[in-house]
């Protein structure tokens, strides 16, 4: 569906980093699924880690992958000492790819997996303070060495716009955009009001002058069938402006047992898993055109100097 999805599937260089803000514009549109997804189908190609913007008891992400090979969770990592790699990536809960699609069955190994940073700890612990600034999680996986940065945002896109432009700062929207070689994946569900609040945030992206040509939309279906006409129209209409626009058929077994590590990979239904394919080859294509092919190497963050003392 859309354009620009027929990227060859080619793994990452060692050197590149990529950024994936997954955002919509308002609340339940699938960020979370496409973020699970796109991860699933990203990491064959590229070291890849999920960060989970979410509240801990607003998340799926910590039920996800409790099963999972998991360290301490963002927990294990305070703000306030300097962090090893080994730190970090011992937090982060490893989700494998339990079944290669035949499209990557070049690049992906057996023991392939992707990484989730999120907040694992029990219910009743007291909330963590995250981050806000965009920079922070960027900091924080290239410190953990993964090349695909999935952050599956909260803020709603066009209000967050809004805000920042009345109060006369950049907002959160604009940061993730900023990042060195971002695309950013824009995710509504195809109903009268989630076109309704998808072409909001696309006219305010367009109005404010952020990337909507290497932005990917995806519509996350919430019922069987064929997209409405309302999507489809919407659908045509955001081909000629972002970079592509992918559906994402509904999935009745993910919606009956959602996406715990534990499920066997057979419950992700094929034509999901294609779809997720669709999305991850728009991705690529995306940071190819806009960036370069292969993408160029990534800023590397500088170690901290070794104290000397003074005699």
């Amino acid at each position: 569906m859309g354009k620009k999805t027929e990227a060859a599937f080619v793994t990452l260089p060692a050197s590149a980093r990529l950024v994936a803000p997954v955002m919509a514009a308002v609340g339940g549109s699938g960020r979370s699924t496409v973020a699970y997804l796109l991860a699933t189908a990203m990491a064959p190609l590229a070291d890849t880690v999920v960060a989970d913007l979410s509240p801990r008891l607003g998340s799926p992400w910590p039920s996800w992958t409790a099963d999972a090979q998991a360290g301490g969770g963002l927990a294990a990592l305070p703000a306030d000492r300097p962090l090893s790699r080994a730190d970090i990536r011992g937090a982060a809960a490893a989700v494998a790819v339990r079944q290669a699609a035949p499209a990557l069955a070049a690049a992906a190994a057996a023991d392939s997996h992707w990484s989730v940073l999120t907040d694992a700890r029990e219910w009743h612990a007291a909330p963590l303070e995250l981050p806000a600034d965009p920079a922070a999680w960027y900091q924080l996986a290239a410190a953990g060495g993964w090349q695909l940065l999935l952050a599956d945002t909260t803020h709603p896109v066009a209000h967050d716009i809004l805000t920042a432009r009345c109060s006369g700062l950049p907002g959160l929207t604009r940061t993730w955009c900023a990042l060195p070689f971002t695309v950013p994946v824009l995710c509504a569900q195809p109903t009268a009001a989630g076109i309704r609040a998808l072409q909001q945030a696309v006219m305010v992206l367009h109005a404010e002058g952020l990337p909507l040509q290497r932005t990917v939309v995806v519509f996350s279906a919430a019922s069987e069938g064929r997209l409405p006409a309302v999507a489809r129209a919407a659908a045509t209409m955001l081909s000629a402006r972002a970079a592509a626009v992918v559906h994402l058929p509904h999935d009745a077994d993910i919606r009956a047992h959602g996406l715990a590590a534990t499920q066997p990979p057979s419950r992700i239904r094929d034509r999901t898993q294609q779809a997720a394919r669709e999305l991850a080859s728009a991705v690529l294509t995306a940071a190819h055109e806009a960036f370069g092919e292969p993408l160029p190497a990534a800023p590397q963050p500088a170690a901290s100097p070794i104290p000397v003392p003074v005699v």
